[in-house]
């Protein structure tokens, strides 16, 4: 379907053709005209579908055809603030031939920062992009006016959910007009969305977008071994002088800085981002990644989510991803706007049951290349079985046996000590 149909503004008409946008993805299909009809919308399709232009567009086709002025007509919420940065942008670009205005919200500014929030939030903003936290904090010195509020839009709601926002957003909720019309977007659709979509929607529409295949272009290999290998495999992709920009995730912030010591002690340009940075040095790390001035950038993956990098050769997953969503959301950092791209999953003995599962998901069967011979002999792969700790090559299954399990003792592989 092209744009050309939905009957949007010819301003953003000009917008979407500036961007090159020529045919809407699923999502934008499914949700674009419910949008224009005014009904509330709960979508669950995970990053990269488009998802962001499917709520985008409509919104500032409203905002140009309505007659409000200084106030704040919509407000999105999102779990990061590299989100909110890259929403805001999106916005200048989809909306650059039409009046209206936009702002992103987030913690970690300067003073000067917060007080120029302040006036927006006061004098009004057609669009209001925030995360949780500091859009709490405005609420509570009471200047916010929502009362002309057209839009209420939660973005990324089950990572939000995650970190703990929950009490958050239904207090951003309480402030809006019952009349608003409310839209929640999440890649994933556990039961706390269900519950968070019953209290906050109204009759709601539910779009449900299948989980996208990573780009042909991107070659996918996955290598099997142990925790101990993990450092030196690193090393050996990284070597590879044809990778002119590489991301590489980490869970944890520990590890993220452990990687990065190590990789800058092989003498590697390299720079890190997680939540220990505040905004201004993650800015400054982001652009010298993009610019090129940093070949290597090891990341978290929560923090990670607002990274819009083009011409990024090559992503690492030090850590399996926690499910089939996050890695292709991981590996689609890489291979953008038709680029060739190599991402490459680290797979220790205790993720050979979490990968199999993204493999399952994804429908298919990624290479699993075999170990450079100076880093010794890999582990088998074999997803229905366990590695003991402490017991290299002793495997277990995890069925259980029939019958009652003995009186006071877990299942194998449990840690039976205190917690």
């Amino acid at each position: 379907m092209k744009f050309t149909q939905f009957g949007l503004d010819q301003q953003v008409m000009d917008g979407i053709e500036a961007m090159r946008f020529e045919e809407a993805t699923p999502v934008q299909e499914e949700v674009i005209p419910t949008i224009l009809e005014g009904k509330d919308v709960i979508a669950c399709a995970q990053t990269g579908t488009g998802k962001t232009a499917a709520f985008l567009l409509p919104v500032i086709h409203q905002i140009i055809r309505a007659s409000k002025k200084d106030k704040i007509r919509a407000l999105v919420v999102v779990p990061t603030r590299e989100l909110a940065i890259q929403i805001s942008q999106q916005m200048e670009g989809f909306g650059y031939f039409a009046p209206v205005s936009s702002l992103a919200v987030y913690g970690g500014g300067t003073g000067a920062v917060y007080s120029n929030e302040k006036r927006a939030l006061t004098s009004g903003a057609d669009l209001v992009v925030c995360t949780p936290g500091r859009m709490i904090s405005h609420l509570n010195l009471g200047y916010v006016d929502f009362s002309s509020l057209d839009f209420f839009i939660l973005d990324e709601a089950d990572r939000m959910l995650d970190m703990g926002f929950f009490d958050d957003i239904m207090k951003i909720a309480s402030t809006v007009p019952q009349k608003t019309q409310r839209l929640l977007f999440s890649a994933t659709m556990p039961p706390k969305i269900r519950e968070l979509a019953r209290k906050i929607l109204n009759n709601a529409r539910e779009v449900n977008i299948g989980l996208s295949a990573p780009p042909d272009q991107i070659r996918q290999e996955a290598y099997i071994l142990n925790e101990e290998q993990k450092m030196p495999m690193v090393r050996h992709l990284t070597a590879d002088q044809r990778m002119k920009s590489i991301l590489i995730f980490s869970d944890t912030k520990i590890g993220v800085k452990q990687l990065s010591k190590n990789l800058k002690n092989k003498g590697l340009s390299v720079e890190e981002i997680h939540s220990d940075l505040d905004q201004s040095e993650r800015e400054q790390v982001m652009n010298r990644f993009k610019s090129r001035h940093t070949r290597v950038l090891v990341a978290t993956d929560i923090i990670s989510r607002g990274i819009d990098v083009e011409d990024i050769d090559m992503v690492i997953n030090y850590d399996v991803p926690h499910d089939a969503e996050d890695y292709v959301h991981r590996i689609g950092r890489t291979a953008r706007a038709g680029a060739h791209g190599k991402a490459c999953t680290l797979v220790s003995p205790d993720d050979q049951r979490k990968f199999a599962s993204i493999e399952r998901l994804l429908r298919r069967t990624v290479d699993k290349p075999a170990l450079p011979q100076d880093m010794g002999e890999a582990p088998e792969y074999n997803p229905g079985k366990v590695v003991r700790a402490g017991r290299p090559g002793k495997h277990f299954s995890r069925k259980r046996p029939q019958g009652k399990r003995p009186q006071g003792k877990r299942p194998p592989g449990k840690d039976n000590r205190k917690r």
